[in-house]
């Protein structure tokens, strides 16, 4: 594996990612963002963020073995939450564990959460991007 995930000490442990990934592969991969659409183009869960999110990840998990890679090989997330509020986290947390089990791994690289106004459309509540080392 080109990806180390670790939880240095000092720092806090949080379930949801590690605090920092060590790549040492030689590819990068820049995924764009994906956001809740279906093969097809058609959104999925609208007005559901907690199936928004879900789907964001499958469609992360599509990008990556499109190219031979998995979350495994993903160095950093960053995810846009549309009118970001802390009440949301268990929607956030659930969508990420739904994903987790719909891919069979529940994916923990270092992330960067960006509350934003608004996305490419109205339905969209979430769109997450990654970026990704292979050897």
């Amino acid at each position: 594996m080109a990806i180390t995930l670790v939880n240095p000490n000092g720092l806090p442990k949080i379930d949801a990612y590690r605090q920092v990934s060590v790549a040492s592969g030689s590819k990068l991969v820049f995924l764009a963002g994906q956001v809740a659409w279906d093969a097809d183009g058609v959104t999925v869960g609208e007005g559901d963020l907690a199936a928004q999110v879900e789907q964001c990840y499958v469609n992360v998990a599509t990008a990556l073995a499109g190219v031979g890679a998995s979350f495994a090989d993903v160095a950093k997330l960053t995810l846009y939450v549309v009118d970001w509020a802390p009440a949301k986290m268990p929607l956030l947390m659930d969508g990420i564990a739904r994903a987790g089990k719909r891919l069979g791994d529940t994916p923990v690289p270092p992330a960067t959460l960006i509350g934003v106004a608004a996305l490419d459309v109205p339905e969209h509540l979430v769109e997450v991007e990654a970026t990704a080392v292979l050897d």
